[in-house]
């Protein structure tokens, strides 16, 4: 203990005013999937949520659009904790979810790659500029809040032009998750196109991470699982309460996007009946990458007190996410759900079938649109290129 303590001196003693907030309790604490022991781990605790990239609102970046704002104060808190969904997603794909972060320790090119996936320019895949712009398809102005609904639409349709990640992108309708459906998605072959199928294989290559040469299993691509959900009417239903806590603890959780009227929270975790959340509310400089492709990422990663709040104060408009790397991920994600959630026989939180319902559209897994350019750069008229789909109950007063 003392050797972890003199190694990660620096972010203890930034981090360890909040260690006194927490009760003394024998309760766990738990962290996407991982279980932690204020009594005996409090540094491990600190570090794993040091290690989650934290994305704020910006302020000086290029305008949105070429004649946008050139901050998203205000009204980008929601993009921000999608963004933060997605990159440890991302992580948990090149990196690993044990992966940690360490100030000013050289990281691996990955993780840069990664950062720079949401840095806050035009050519950035998941940029603010790509999510506002792919917003307006969804029905929203350029500086119009969304909801989580509405920033999971974004994602999967962005995540289409991103083939180095290849993720299969998956947002569950009418609190139902398919499994044909997604079994149908993450087994189809790469994008038909014969570039980006060489471009594609190319980088899993290169990154030694195909399974021939991969450690990922061939013909599944990796899966962001989304599923908005509805858990109450004006106020969260206590009956969802146990369930959805549940879900932090599946080693394939991304957390929950969700928080109050018109404020956006990333929650990451909880402790009894408190969630533990990271918040976009804070306004820093936009940072770009340096010429070698790094990033300066202390701004990146939060070394404060992550904040907490009272599950019965969150608003039932929420989105949770997860992660399946391999089929055998998201089978044991199945098992977990048949046994903790669909355990309650009525008012469950969200069901999981196996045959896509004969009264719904047949499912067809989405497509990168036939444009000449690429990435989302890419896009000046979204509405052209996607249907709007049907809004989902999001978070308003």
């Amino acid at each position: 203990m003392e050797s972890v303590l003199s190694r990660y001196e620096n972010q203890i003693t930034i981090l360890s005013d909040y260690l006194e907030e927490f009760p003394e309790t024998d309760e766990p604490v738990w962290i996407l999937g991982r279980q932690h022991h204020l009594n005996t781990d409090k540094s491990k605790l600190l570090l794993d949520i040091s290690a989650r990239l934290w994305f704020t609102y910006r302020r000086k970046f290029a305008p949105i659009g070429g004649t946008g704002p050139s901050s998203d104060a205000g009204w980008g808190c929601m993009l921000r904790c999608g963004q933060m969904m997605l990159a440890q997603a991302l992580i948990c794909r090149h990196l690993g979810r044990d992966w940690q972060w360490e100030k000013h320790k050289k990281q691996p090119e990955e993780y840069h790659r990664i950062l720079r996936c949401f840095l806050d320019r035009k050519d950035c895949c998941y940029s603010i500029h790509q999510m506002a712009q792919m917003g307006v398809g969804e029905g929203k102005s350029i500086g119009e809040w969304f909801g989580p609904n509405t920033v999971a639409q974004v994602l999967k349709k962005l995540a289409l032009f991103d083939e180095w990640n290849s993720l299969a992108v998956y947002v569950s309708m009418d609190n139902t998750v398919v499994i044909e459906d997604i079994k149908k998605m993450c087994r189809s072959p790469p994008q038909s196109s014969g570039a980006a199928h060489s471009s594609a294989h190319w980088h899993r290559s290169a990154l030694g991470r195909s399974k021939n040469t991969a450690g990922f299993c061939t013909g599944w691509k990796p899966l962001l699982l989304i599923i908005p959900l509805r858990l109450g009417i004006n106020h969260i239903n206590p009956v969802y309460i146990d369930a959805f806590k549940e879900c932090f603890k599946m080693p394939q959780s991304l957390g929950a996007l969700g928080g109050k009227p018109n404020n956006a929270y990333y929650f990451i975790g909880f402790l009894g009946n408190e969630l533990i959340y990271l918040d976009p509310h804070t306004t820093q400089s936009f940072v770009d990458s340096e010429e070698n492709g790094t990033v300066d990422d202390q701004s990146f990663h939060c070394q404060q007190a992550p904040h907490r709040m009272k599950i019965m104060n969150l608003d039932p408009s929420v989105a949770l996410g997860f992660f399946c790397k391999e089929e055998c991920d998201f089978d044991n994600w199945c098992s977990l759900v048949q046994k903790e959630i669909l355990k309650q026989q009525s008012l469950r939180m969200f069901e999981l079938v196996q045959k896509h319902p004969p009264h719904w559209p047949p499912f067809i897994p989405p497509t990168k649109p036939e444009v000449t350019t690429t990435g989302a750069e890419l896009i000046e008229s979204t509405d052209k290129l996607f249907e709007l789909e049907e809004e989902f109950e999001i978070l308003s007063v």
